[in-house]
């Protein structure tokens, strides 16, 4: 019953926080959403910043990078890396709403939150960055730092998305996603890959 409770407040959190913003959301308005009382929701969060925080836990692309990772471990490279950013498209597509809210406001969050956010985006970098360090240590990459290839990699990815959803919306969604996918991962990996390892081995 408790577990339901708590599901129920980070659902209500959600479309809020995906409507309203976080500066916008209220945990009033929140617990209503809910069904549950104001003090309930801090049974369970203290604090709207722990709220949010769980919210991006649960519901962004870190839930579904920590599910994904241990299934690309054996696969090739390329393939795994665009498995990750067909993953990360269709979660940010998702999570639209949310992006644009907390693009316009991210300059405004308090210091608690922009630590929950960032320490957030980090959890994400790592991640990766892990995986690409198994593959130099394996002989599959060449040496690089593996933590500015991790944020280059999501950083394509997150510049088509905002592109295709906020600046040039008539213009990108002429374009085949499949295809920036495979463009992007395809300049990505060959410019990691070990000279002479063919990709199938990776």
């Amino acid at each position: 019953m408790a577990r339901n409770t708590r599901d129920k407040i980070l659902d209500a959190g959600l479309k809020l926080f995906s409507t309203r913003g976080y500066l916008g959301a209220t945990t009033k308005e929140i617990a209503k959403a809910a069904g549950v009382a104001e003090l309930t929701l801090f049974r369970h969060f203290s604090s709207k910043e722990l709220l949010f925080e769980e919210v991006l836990v649960r519901d962004s692309f870190l839930a579904v990078l920590k599910e994904l990772m241990p299934g690309i471990t054996g696969m090739p490279y390329e393939k795994a890396m665009v498995e990750i950013a067909r993953k990360l498209l269709s979660t940010l597509a998702a999570r639209r709403d949310m992006i644009r809210i907390m693009h316009a406001e991210i300059g405004r969050y308090p210091d608690k939150v922009q630590k929950v956010y960032h320490g957030f985006i980090d959890q994400m970098t790592g991640m990766l960055a892990s995986y690409f360090d198994s593959l130099i240590k394996s002989g599959t990459l060449r040496q690089f730092d593996v933590e500015f290839g991790a944020r280059a990699f999501f950083g394509m990815f997150f510049s088509y998305f905002n592109a295709q959803e906020f600046l040039m919306r008539n213009k990108y969604r002429a374009t085949d996603p499949e295809q920036a996918i495979c463009e992007f991962v395809k300049i990505f990996v060959h410019g990691t890959l070990v000279r002479g390892v063919e990709e199938t081995e990776a």
